[in-house]
């Protein structure tokens, strides 16, 4: 049965939800963001983490890799999330900062990652910035993303119906574009224009909603795990 605790909506603070690996942790990461006067802030054990989550819907989602002692249970639970509260933005919160791990994170649906090695005031800041829309990612990890994508064949990027959003000169741009070239590279690859190039990435910006080059990797990567568009406006880098 989900217990009753709840919080009260359009009060103006940001709700957070909390599930760290054990019971003790997750309360202290919750009392350390209880210090920020503008979170409200529930925490639970992982069994609770969807019937809860459904019911009160937070805005920011803080959920541990690894639950209750079983390895990576929080990536099939952040999967599970994203799809039954669309609407909640989730933070990882990884043991470290592997590869692996930040790539499944980002994959499953992730929009920040947090190391337990990074400094815990900086947790609040990162979830400021999560529930403004942007991405919480270091520079480090960005590489190891942008890695995969290189690795990963090509994403063909669909709405929720399965459309396609791309024309497929404008995905074979993409296709380039998540490979690190410049416009002057991709354009010598299409035997087109460096300016017409141009055009062509601010349509692609246009359309899927995005702002930046690496927020169109971004959008690849979690379109290649999960076929859904992720809300993305900004980018982070802590």
């Amino acid at each position: 049965m989900v217990q009753t605790t709840s919080w009260t909506k359009g009060n103006g603070s940001v709700h957070v939800f909390v599930a760290d690996s054990t019971p003790l942790t997750g309360r202290l990461i919750a009392d350390s963001l209880r210090r920020d006067r503008t979170f409200d802030i529930i925490d639970a054990s992982a069994s609770l983490i969807l019937p809860m989550a459904t019911s009160l819907r937070p805005e920011v989602a803080i959920i541990s890799g690894n639950l209750e002692g079983v390895r990576s249970r929080g990536f099939e639970i952040l999967k599970q999330l994203r799809a039954a509260v669309p609407k909640t933005r989730t933070i990882m919160l990884l043991d470290s900062g592997e590869c692996n791990l930040v790539v499944e994170a980002f994959r499953s649906g992730a929009r920040g990652v947090f190391c337990r090695h990074d400094p815990l005031k900086m947790l609040s800041r990162c979830v400021h910035k999560v529930h403004e829309g942007q991405l919480w990612i270091n520079a480090t990890q960005l590489e190891f993303l942008l890695e995969a994508l290189t690795e990963a064949p090509p994403a063909r990027l669909v709405d929720t119906c399965g459309t396609a959003l791309l024309s497929r000169r404008e995905q074979d741009v993409v296709r380039w574009l998540v490979e690190g070239f410049s416009n002057r590279e991709i354009g010598r690859e299409l035997k087109i224009s460096e300016n017409t190039v141009k055009n062509y990435i601010f349509r692609i910006f246009d359309k899927l909603g995005v702002s930046s080059r690496v927020q169109v990797a971004i959008y690849a990567a979690n379109q290649r795990a999960t076929n859904r568009p992720p809300d993305m406006h900004q980018l982070e880098i802590p």
